[in-house]
């Protein structure tokens, strides 16, 4: 069911699905806009128009059609308005019958955006196939008698009523009475053999999301997608520019990268309260720095990270997170050296270890590492890590501790810790987080704070 395909045949463009995927993979997005111009120049609108041939493989309905529900969930600029609206066009070309819901989380995002928009159903249609808008009745109707309505989401109640095969929502995680209106919907698709709903949305972790996720094994389809999949429509500055500034943050990770971010229950540090704590640079004067490690348990590349943590104390004496030089499957000689490294190139005055998973080696191997100049302290540690750290994550809720940029690992540990030792981050084990503690405790918490108990070398 590929109508998209077949008109850009019958216009006599390139056979050119294979030839955009190729292009899509290896041309700079310079070079892929160039060719866009060309192709377009050369073809005008008919290419313009040829959704089969400029569709990247995601934007495109999920093979089998076997689903009941499409999420879309991706990244801001990733091209979710445009596939939206190219399904619809794929059914109300193909089915004369088809009764479609067009839902968006206002009135005026359903008019501006799905149907009036430079993505939306207007502008993506062919001369000849281009539906006709009756903006008073909030309709589309196409040539082949296909019709579609407009509803806000603002207003559940305004589905009562009609009756639909097809659907289409936009911006689903904007929407304030999610649930309420996907209900009301669900109970409207009651037309054809198999009625089915596309959601386009750049994710959040509200309940509507969720509960699709949670059917994703089901009849439920999902595609993930970022903002720098469609790096060939999008200017070269906005993307150096959204990288510049939300690169790896909470807030670019969710509307550039798509991803869902969400906190764990009971979490010592949520994902907002890092994004809060967080600043471009540290103070000029520093009153000292020092290096928390956390040595894996193994060595080789099946060992867990040596996590390796730079803190330093402004002189406003608040504690600031200056870099993250973790390392993994390194040997002790090889985490050691990158330990050394991190301690020249920002002048730390102490490295503080844990002990009791092979930290008593740390004294030997930095000294052989050439950081023998170094005090060490070995930190034992009679608590769990998440009992340590609890003392460190009430320094951030009270605005002492900073992060200078962005560090998404050492933060997806962090979130991932909960109050109880529960643990739900990646790898198996906290690694980075845990060395984040035995600095941020050395240089803030000091002989008031019970752990760690520190001994000189």
């Amino acid at each position: 069911m590929n109508n998209d395909t077949e008109c850009a045949n019958r216009r006599k463009l390139p056979p050119g699905a294979a030839l955009a995927e190729r292009l899509a993979l290896h041309g700079t997005p310079t070079q892929q806009r160039a060719f866009v111009k060309a192709l377009c120049k050369r073809y005008g609108a008919a290419a313009e128009q040829a959704w089969g041939f400029w569709g990247r493989t995601p934007q495109h309905p999920p093979d089998g059609w076997g689903w009941r529900t499409w999420l879309i969930q991706a990244g801001r600029g990733f091209g979710k308005t445009r596939a939206g609206a190219e399904w619809v066009r794929l059914v109300a070309e193909n089915d004369p019958e088809a009764r479609i819901a067009l839902v968006g989380a206002n009135m005026a995002e359903a008019r501006a955006v799905m149907v009036e928009g430079d993505s939306g159903l207007l502008a993506i249609a062919p001369d000849g196939d281009r539906p006709r808008y009756e903006p008073s009745l909030g309709r589309l109707i196409w040539p082949t008698g296909a019709m579609a309505w407009l509803y806000s989401a603002e207003e559940p109640d305004a589905l009562r009523g009609p009756q639909h095969s097809h659907a289409w929502c936009d911006e689903i995680a904007k929407w304030e009475k999610g649930v309420a209106v996907w209900d009301m919907l669900a109970m409207t698709m009651r037309i054809g053999n198999k009625p089915r709903i596309v959601a386009t949305t750049t994710p959040q972790p509200v309940p509507l999301v969720r509960r699709i996720l949670a059917n994703a094994k089901g009849d439920a389809a999902v595609t993930r997608g970022r903002s720098q999949d469609n790096a060939c429509h999008l200017p070269d500055d906005f993307l150096a520019a959204m990288d510049a500034h939300y690169g790896g943050t909470r807030l670019g990770r969710q509307e550039l990268d798509g991803e869902l971010i969400e906190d764990l229950e009971g979490a010592l540090w949520s994902h907002e309260l890092l994004e809060r704590q967080r600043v471009t640079q540290a103070p000029e004067r520093l009153r000292r720095v020092v290096i928390g490690v956390d040595p894996p348990a193994g060595a080789g590349a099946q060992s867990d990270a040596c996590g390796i943590v730079v803190v330093a104390l402004g002189e406003d004496g608040h504690a600031y997170v200056i870099a993250d030089a973790s390392v993994r499957g390194l040997s002790p000689e090889g985490w050691a050296r990158a330990v050394a490294v991190a301690a020249e190139v920002h002048g730390a005055d102490r490295i503080i270890a844990e002990a009791n998973n092979g930290g008593a080696m740390v004294e030997s191997v930095l000294r052989a590492a050439g950081a023998e100049h170094l005090p060490v302290k070995l930190a034992h540690a009679s608590r769990g890590k998440a009992a340590r750290a609890e003392p460190v994550s009430a320094l951030y809720a009270a605005g002492k501790a900073w992060h200078v940029g962005v560090f998404p690992e050492l933060e997806d540990e962090m979130a991932g810790m909960a109050i109880g030792g529960a643990y739900a981050g990646p790898g198996r084990s906290p690694d980075r987080a845990d060395a984040l503690v035995w600095a941020m405790t050395e240089l803030m918490l000091g002989k008031k704070a019970r752990e760690p108990r520190v001994r000189g070398l």
